[in-house]
């Protein structure tokens, strides 16, 4: 017997939705080594000046996301070891204070494994190109709250391929339609404890259109990454 059925009688109601979600951004030309090559040759840019391409837009995402903070009256945070504390136990500290209006909530900065290229000569075939490496980068976490898929963040590396990670959680955004058709629920943490009309609420769950979000997503690369903006570019 599976669980609704055990304990119906003390179910109030039983909803499907996605919870925690994550979604990386690739540029598809730069995301494999052969496709970093070929972008290499087109734009006249010798393999084995890569690295100064590459540092060339590393500088430029640090002062983007340096002046995003001076705008926007925050101080990015380095977290100088991993597991020094829980960055969403520090967002909701700064939440309870600044309120959960939408809005740019805080930027965290950490030194953290990346993608990488560098260049090669094959002496055999005599050909030049970048092969797949991996090291360490300062990637940035921008915090915000969108009006319709609530608390998210976009992870941002500052070294080549630039590969964005996109978090949100499923429950917030069903929140927040819950709220815009004016149906009452109760939500303690991540859970949804209270849904005035549950058929409506799963309806609207299934509903969720991947089209806005990639309208969303497009927006905030845009916004936090200028790396691709910079080379003509789409995430």
């Amino acid at each position: 017997m599976i669980l609704i059925e055990r304990y119906r009688d003390q179910i109030k109601g039983v909803l499907s939705c996605y919870d925690r979600i994550v979604i990386h951004g690739n540029i598809p030309e730069l995301c494999y080594a052969g496709g970093m090559t070929s972008y290499l040759y087109s734009q006249d840019i010798k393999i084995f000046d890569y690295p100064a391409w590459a540092n060339e837009l590393r500088d430029e995402i640090r002062n983007h996301a340096e002046q995003i903070a001076r705008d926007n009256k925050l101080d990015i945070e380095f977290i100088r070891k991993t597991g020094e504390f829980r960055k969403d136990d520090r967002i909701q500290e700064i939440i309870r204070n600044r309120g959960d209006h939408p809005g740019l909530v805080h930027i965290f900065s950490a030194m953290e494994s990346c993608s990488a290229y560098r260049p090669w000569h094959d002496k055999s075939t005599g050909k030049t190109f970048v092969k797949n490496d991996s090291g360490k980068c300062l990637h940035y976490y921008f915090y915000f709250i969108d009006p319709d898929f609530g608390l998210c963040y976009l992870r941002v590396p500052t070294w080549s391929p630039f590969r964005l990670q996109f978090y949100m959680n499923g429950h917030n955004w069903l929140a927040s339609r819950l709220e815009k058709q004016d149906i009452a629920y109760e939500m303690r943490d991540n859970a949804l404890v209270r849904i005035d009309d549950w058929e409506k609420a799963q309806h609207l769950s299934d509903h969720i259109r991947v089209e806005d979000l990639h309208q969303v997503l497009d927006i905030l690369a845009n916004r936090y990454c200028p790396a691709a903006k910079k080379l003509g570019l789409l995430y």
